[in-house]
C-alpha cells in the first residue's frame, strides 16, 4: 500500500501530460501532496479491515461504502472524478457503471490482505463493484490485485505476465517505449492498467518502476500508483520511501496504515 500511495505523490505533478515523458525527474517535487488515488487506497483498506476479513460480500461492500463516504469527506478536494465525487456528495450507495481506473487504484490492499488468490479475486471483485460495475472496472482491480498476490508469492515476472495476458486478456505485448510516444491521458482501466503493469514488469527495481512509469505520461498519478503498488509486492519498498509516505500524509491516514500492516500476509523472499 505504501508503494501506491509514493506512486500517487511521485506520479502528480505530471498528471495531464505535464511531464516530459522521461525517467530524469526529482522524485518528489516543491509541494509533494497525495491525492485521491491515495484516499480512496486507504478508504478501501479501512473498510476491508472494519468488516473483517471474513465478512460476507454485502457485509463488505456496505463498510467499503461507509469507508469511501467518510474519507470523501474528509479530503473533499483531493482530485475525484466527476462522477465519483456525486457520489460521495450525495451519499449514494449504488454503483454508476464506470470503466474508470480508479477501481484499480485503490485495491492494493487487498492483494496483501488475504491468503488465498480466489479470495483476493473475490474481494477486488466487490471493492470495484460498489461504484465501477462495468466489466472493465472490475478487470482493471481484480487484475491489479492479483499481481500483487501473484509478486509477494514470489512469482516470476514471466509467470505474472502469462497470467495476466491468459486470465484478463489484456495485451502486454508492447514496450514501454512502444507506448510512451502515443500515450496520452486517459482515465480508463483498458488504457492504464495493461500500461501499469508493463512498467511494472520492464522495471529493475522499486524506485525504477516508478519512472518507468511516469516517463509515459497519461494520467500519472493513478497510472505510477497502480505499478507503485505491484512494485512494492515485489521488490519490497526502501524506508526512505515509506518515511516520505509517513511525512507527506495524515496521522488519521497512520491509524490505517498501522491496523494494515499488523493484518498483511507478508512478502515472499
Amino acid at each position: 500500500m505504501y508503494g501506491a500511495i509514493i506512486g500517487d505523490i511521485v506520479g502528480q505533478p505530471y498528471e495531464f501530460d505535464r511531464g516530459g515523458k522521461t525517467k530524469d525527474f526529482p522524485l518528489l517535487s516543491e509541494c509533494p501532496h497525495f491525492t485521491d488515488d491515495s484516499v480512496m487506497t486507504i478508504a478501501v483498506c479501512d473498510g476491508i479491515l472494519q468488516a473483517g476479513l471474513e465478512a460476507d460480500e454485502k457485509t463488505m461492500k456496505d463498510a467499503i461504502i461507509n469507508s469511501m463516504h467518510t474519507w470523501g469527506y474528509r479530503y473533499p478536494h483531493a482530485g475525484y472524478g466527476q462522477k465519483f465525487y456525486l457520489w460521495i456528495a450525495a451519499k449514494k450507495t449504488e454503483p454508476y457503471g464506470s470503466y474508470g481506473n480508479g477501481s484499480a487504484m485503490r485495491v492494493s490492499s487487498v492483494g496483501w490482505l488475504f491468503d488465498t488468490l480466489e479470495r483476493t479475486r473475490e474481494v477486488a471483485r466487490w471493492t470495484s463493484e460498489v461504484t465501477h460495475n462495468h466489466p472493465e472496472g472490475i478487470k482493471g482491480a481484480e487484475s491489479v490485485a492479483s499481481v500483487i498476490w501473484l509478486a509477494r508469492n514470489g512469482k516470476s515476472k514471466d509467470e505474472i505476465r502469462s497470467f495476466v495476458q491468459n486470465e484478463f486478456g489484456y495485451d502486454l505485448s508492447r514496450t514501454c517505449d512502444q507506448i510512451r510516444p502515443g500515450y496520452h491521458h486517459t482515465e480508463s482501466c483498458q488504457e492504464t492498467v495493461p500500461e501499469a503493469i508493463t512498467a511494472f514488469l520492464e522495471g529493475e527495481d522499486f524506485e525504477d518502476v516508478i519512472r518507468t512509469a511516469v516517463s509515459l505520461g497519461g494520467d500519472c498519478d493513478t497510472l505510477t500508483c497502480i505499478a507503485g503498488s505491484m512494485a512494492e509486492a515485489f521488490y519490497g519498498i526502501d524506508d526512505d520511501f515509506t518515511q516520505a509516505v509517513l511525512a507527506l500524509t495524515s496521522d488519521a491516514m497512520h491509524d490505517v496504515m498501522e491496523s494494515f500492516d499488523k493484518t498483511k500476509i507478508g512478502r515472499m523472499a
